[in-house]
C-alpha cells in the first residue's frame, strides 16, 4: 500500500502519474514527442504541489528504464534521481518492455507470446519475449528485423506485436502466427502494478549510481546542412 510518481520518457511520449495502491490518481501526459525537457518537470511540479495540497506522503518514485530513446531515458532517470534523493524516497526501477507487456497481458490467451518492439532507428528494433506471466522467454536485445526473422518463435508460438517499433515491421514479418496491436505505448499511468510489487519486496535501486539500460551506447549524427 504506497503513493508512488511514476516516471516514463522512454518513447516520445513524456509521462508521469501519481499511483496510490497500484491506481492512478493523477496523469499527465503529452504525445508531442522531443518535448521531455521543457514538460516533465512541469508535470512532476504539478503532482508535487496536489500531493502537498492533499497531505499525502510520497513513497517512492518509480522510473522506466529502458531500452528506448537516449535523450529521453537520460531526462527521465535524472529527474527521477533528483527527486528521490531530494525527498530522501527509494527508487524503482522497471524495464520498459515489462511495462508494455503487463499493458495487454490479459488480452491474449495462454500460449501466446508477447513481443513489445521500441523503434530504434531504420530497421532496427529494441524486442523482448515474454509468455502471458511476465516471463522473459528471450532478453531484450536490438534486432535487425527482416522476413526470417523470430522464426523459432513463430513456428511454435502465436507472437503479438506492439509499441512504436513493430509498427515498421508489419511488412516484413508475414508469418500466420504474427499478430500485430496497434497504439500500445509504455506509459507512466501503466507502472502501477508492477511498481507497488516492486515496493511491497523492497526491490529498489541506488538513486546515486542507478543508470538507464541504454543497450547500445549513443552515436551522435552530423548535420547534412551545416551551418558554420
Amino acid at each position: 500500500m504506497a503513493i508512488i510518481l511514476s516516471i516514463e520518457t522512454a518513447t516520445p511520449i513524456c509521462s508521469c502519474a501519481l499511483l496510490q495502491n497500484g491506481e492512478v490518481i493523477i496523469n499527465r501526459e503529452s504525445r508531442e514527442g522531443q518535448s521531455h525537457s521543457t514538460l516533465l518537470g512541469v508535470f512532476v511540479f504539478d503532482i508535487m504541489n496536489h500531493i502537498r495540497n492533499s497531505n499525502l506522503k510520497l513513497d517512492a518514485i518509480a522510473i522506466s528504464s529502458g531500452p528506448g530513446s537516449y535523450t529521453g531515458l537520460r531526462i527521465g532517470v535524472s529527474e527521477a534521481k533528483g527527486l528521490s534523493y531530494g525527498l530522501g524516497v527509494p527508487m524503482i526501477s522497471i524495464p520498459t518492455p515489462n511495462i508494455m507487456a503487463s499493458i495487454i497481458k490479459d488480452k491474449v490467451d495462454e500460449e501466446t507470446l508477447l513481443c513489445p518492439m521500441i523503434d530504434a532507428r531504420r530497421m532496427e528494433v529494441y524486442a523482448t519475449f515474454f509468455d502471458k506471466s511476465l516471463n522473459v522467454i528471450r532478453k531484450t536485445s536490438a534486432d535487425i528485423v527482416d522476413s526470417n526473422s523470430y522464426m523459432d518463435l513463430l513456428e511454435s508460438n502465436k507472437v503479438v506485436f506492439f509499441g512504436n517499433g513493430s509498427e515498421k515491421c508489419k511488412d516484413v514479418l508475414t508469418h500466420p502466427n504474427a499478430i500485430f496491436i496497434e497504439d500500445i505505448h509504455p506509459l507512466a499511468s501503466a507502472m502501477g502494478t508492477l511498481a507497488e510489487k516492486a515496493f511491497s519486496e523492497k526491490d529498489f535501486v541506488d538513486s546515486a549510481y542507478f543508470e538507464p539500460f541504454y543497450l547500445k551506447e549513443f552515436v551522435a549524427t552530423i548535420p547534412k546542412n551545416k551551418i558554420i
